[in-house]
């Protein structure tokens, strides 16, 4: 059987600086941090939310989304049960929403950080995280570098001592992104991505319509075009538009394209 434990509290108060502290006073096996399992200090499976080039695929990578990652993290627990894991959310609906989605019992208890730290502890982690852009990881640095796209800032080494030289340390990254609240994608920012890159799409005489459908955990796009006869041919100008339609949204907005379709729904002829 596996025993959940949720540590808790707002981004940049300083859960993960002080994770291994309530880990080793609470038994704890594992650390579910930011798409991460860790014990120990080492990475022994997933993939940071960190890693991720764009706030949304990090928001994703995070509460266990994507399908591969997901599946490699619930494989990995099933195989070291019985064992105690912590979870670190910034709210309890997020770590219920891990612990749903990772098919784990409920959490026997919550952490909360107001628990473990001062008033003044939290409001330095949430300066330092505002001005610097910080965050820390409690793993060591040579693990940070193999899973990590940010900058590395530097390491911390806790003051307790231990036999293995990783387990109380922690490193400071600087992801690609830094982001506070909370982020919705509407159908239309995306219809009015690939609407404007359709509109500059050669021969593209007139958009009659753009359809947006979620899919699992990815989108699908249908776009329905009039186009003008020209030098290069409609199956290209369907590609083109498909291709960069893919690309974009999938870098803005950090979501999966299922696929792109293109309905060449009527000819104009000069």
């Amino acid at each position: 059987m596996i025993h959940v434990i949720a540590f808790v509290g707002p981004a940049g108060t300083g859960k993960s600086q002080r994770a291994q502290y309530v880990a080793t006073d609470n038994n704890v096996d594992y650390i579910i941090d930011d798409g991460l399992v860790i014990a120990r200090g080492r990475i022994m499976t997933g993939k940071s939310a960190k890693s991720e080039k764009n706030l949304v695929r990090a928001i994703r990578r995070a509460l266990f989304e994507f399908p591969e990652h997901r599946e490699e993290v619930v494989s990995f627990l099933e195989k070291q049960a019985p064992c105690t894991v912590m979870i670190i959310a910034t709210s309890t609906a997020m770590a219920l929403k891990i612990v749903r989605i990772l098919n784990l019992p409920q959490p026997e208890r919550f952490i909360h950080i107001g628990d473990v730290a001062s008033a003044e502890d939290i409001k330095s982690a949430r300066k330092e995280r505002l001005t610097k852009g910080q965050h820390v990881i409690p793993v060591s640095r040579a693990q940070i570098r193999r899973n990590f796209a940010g900058k590395l800032v530097g390491h911390l080494r806790d003051l307790f001592k231990t036999v293995d030289k990783e387990e109380g340390e922690r490193t400071i990254v600087r992801p690609p992104f830094n982001f506070y609240g909370e982020l919705s994608i509407e159908p239309q920012a995306i219809i009015d991505i690939v609407r404007y890159l359709t509109e500059r799409t050669g021969q593209v005489r007139a958009i009659q319509d753009i359809k947006v459908r979620p899919i699992d955990d990815a989108i699908e796009i249908t776009v329905t075009v009039t186009l003008s006869l020209g030098a290069v041919t409609f199956r290209t100008i369907g590609e083109r538009i498909r291709w960069k339609s893919a690309k974009a949204v999938r870098y803005f907005t950090g979501m999966d394209i299922r696929e792109v379709n293109v309905l060449i729904n009527g000819v104009f002829i000069e």
